[in-house]
């Protein structure tokens, strides 16, 4: 059962702007734990300055109400909604932003009490999927457009060669729509409060917050409004054991497990084909109307233009004009 403290949180986050998102829950082995173990930040406002102390674990974010167990090997589910709702009625981070999801640990003393200063490892990625030949950036797949496809929720193993102890989950998506200048790129994160046990030695190298990031890295400052070839994913590598998916993987897929082992079979169930945010021609007429939220102008778009009753095509930048 939910807390008041917990449910006036979630409440709050409902408030703010919509389009922004929060990581708010999580699964272990397909069982539901909610937000018990999830450090909430204060909104879901994004953090666009790589520099910032607030990168490691977001801005005004307190301590869990407990751990979660989780054992060494245990598949994880990471949840995110731009509000309190867990439903698909809307997109778990909607407006368009597009850009990878990763997912990072930290081995720490106490993880209630830790502040994310320590070493941090990737064990999980979705990034970037060219969608055809001639698709530009922002019509490819992405990790966020599996992120929505799936209802808000993400699939990962827990490396199962890792120590026992206390360790932060740190889950993040990287927003691009406005990332062509730098400081463009909005960050979404949570910290979750883990236990991990089993029999594992292994305690991966890894980066810290800040520090792991520059604001000019290829996979921040990117002009997504274009044919992209390639997408580098910030930070390090997945570490052997974790997971790094394929955006817009069918279901069934087989991702694979860095260092050659299999992901988890619901880690391939869960990806789906991503969609595009524009909205299909309708009537006879040969019109069409994008959704709220969805891109309606910007150089070199050539889909709707014009936005659904109630809204209206606003400029962001040169590149991207959104429903509002």
């Amino acid at each position: 059962m939910r807390s008041v403290t917990t449910l006036a949180a979630l409440s709050a986050l409902s408030s703010t702007v919509a389009g922004h998102a929060t990581w708010q829950q999580l699964w272990v082995n397909g069982e539901d734990l909610e937000s018990t173990c999830v450090r909430l930040p204060a909104s879901n406002n994004p953090i666009t300055d790589v520099t910032s102390n607030d990168l490691r674990c977001n801005a005004g974010s307190a301590a869990a109400a407990s751990n979660c167990a989780v054992k060494a090997g245990d598949t994880v589910t990471i949840e995110m909604h731009q509000h309190n709702s867990r439903g698909c009625t809307e997109e778990a981070i909607g407006g368009a932003h597009y850009g990878p999801v990763l997912a990072y640990m930290s081995k720490v003393d106490d993880a209630a009490t830790a502040d994310g200063s320590s070493s941090w490892f990737k064990v999980y990625q979705d990034t970037w999927g060219k969608a055809s030949s001639t698709s530009q950036g922002s019509d490819d797949f992405w990790g966020t457009k599996d992120l929505n496809t799936n209802c808000g929720t993400m699939d990962f193993t827990i490396p199962s060669d890792l120590a026992a102890g206390d360790y932060l989950l740190r889950s993040e998506a990287i927003a691009l729509h406005s990332a062509s200048g730098v400081g463009g790129a909005q960050f979404y994160m949570s910290c979750y409060q883990l236990t991990v046990t089993g029999d594992g030695s292994a305690t991966p190298a890894g980066v810290s917050f800040p520090g792991a990031y520059d604001a000019a890295d290829a996979g921040i400052q990117i002009n997504i409004y274009q044919q992209l070839s390639t997408y580098v994913a910030p930070g390090p590598t997945v570490v052997a054991g974790g997971t790094e998916a394929t955006a817009g993987q069918a279901p069934g897929g087989s991702a694979t497990a860095t260092g050659g082992a299999s992901a988890t079979s619901a880690e391939a169930t869960t990806l789906q084909t991503s969609t595009s945010a524009v909205a299909a021609p309708t009537g006879t007429s040969g019109a069409c109307s994008a959704a709220k939220y969805a891109q309606c102008g910007g150089n070199g778009f050539s889909g709707c233009s014009t936005c659904a009753s109630g809204t209206t095509c606003t400029t962001q930048n040169d590149y991207y004009s959104q429903c509002l």
